[in-house]
């Protein structure tokens, strides 16, 4: 990992990376329980969002509320319902095209009686677009597929690109969360965010990259991570500036 004052290699983008974007995980797993088939029935298309004309009217979705905040892959939806939770007089917008992981949160949803959750099934680039420009508070990325081989690193959910269009949702002095137990994904995040105009990290801290989140708990991802030694994580938090 870096050292106190050193700057990461900058990485090269992919030269067609204002392309059309593959998904960035799984659209299905296994075979879902019959329970889980009925919640996608009969609770899912109540909180999915409706990409109308390629426009998302926030406040629309969320009317009144003090604060929205975005996951983005949310995997089983453990932090993205406590945050809900949590959080009643906030709203919650949760990305996954994953099966398994939208089942989940939805038993969590069913169970818990949450109210201020609404989902979106499909590829993230596509929400992003169609989002009002400044209409997010804080956007969440946590222990994305980090795509090891450098062959598949352009598959990377973290790009020039997306953090573009994250730049436009976010409102000023938004922030955007990343958590990683991948270091060689830590470099490239903080090498694209050194070069991006509209992102701002204190890079003179270091020794505080590996200290969690405030309030945070750890995922089952991030204890599998440890029971398989990769038991040091990078948390990162970027505050969008400028426009």
């Amino acid at each position: 990992m870096l050292k106190n004052g050193q700057t990461p290699k900058v990485f090269q983008e992919p030269r067609d990376f204002h392309a059309p974007r593959a998904f960035f995980g799984r659209k299905s797993g296994k075979r879902m329980l019959r329970g889980q088939q009925e919640l996608f029935d009969e609770l899912l298309p109540n909180l999915e969002i409706d990409l109308a004309n390629n426009n998302i009217d926030i406040k629309k979705i969320f009317p009144n509320r003090e604060k929205i905040i975005l996951e983005i892959g949310y995997g089983g939806g453990e932090h993205l319902a406590r945050k809900a939770i949590e959080n009643p007089e906030i709203g919650v917008i949760g990305c996954e095209g994953f099966t398994g992981g939208i089942g989940k949160l939805l038993q969590q949803i069913k169970t818990h009686n949450i109210k201020n959750i609404r989902l979106f099934s499909d590829d993230a680039i596509k929400l992003l677009n169609a989002m009002d420009n400044k209409s997010i508070d804080e956007i969440y990325l946590l222990y994305p597929d980090p795509w090891p081989k450098k062959k598949h690193n352009k598959r990377r959910f973290v790009s020039k690109m997306t953090l573009d269009e994250m730049a436009k949702v976010l409102k000023p002095k938004g922030q955007f969360h990343f958590a990683t137990d991948i270091e060689d994904y830590a470099n490239w995040t903080l090498a694209h965010i050194l070069r991006h105009k509209y992102f701002t990290h204190n890079l003179n801290k270091p020794l505080f990259w590996h200290q969690p989140f405030i309030g945070w708990q750890a995922t089952r991802y991030e204890k599998k991570a440890k029971k398989e030694g990769r038991d040091k994580s990078f948390y990162f938090t970027f505050e969008k500036h400028l426009f």
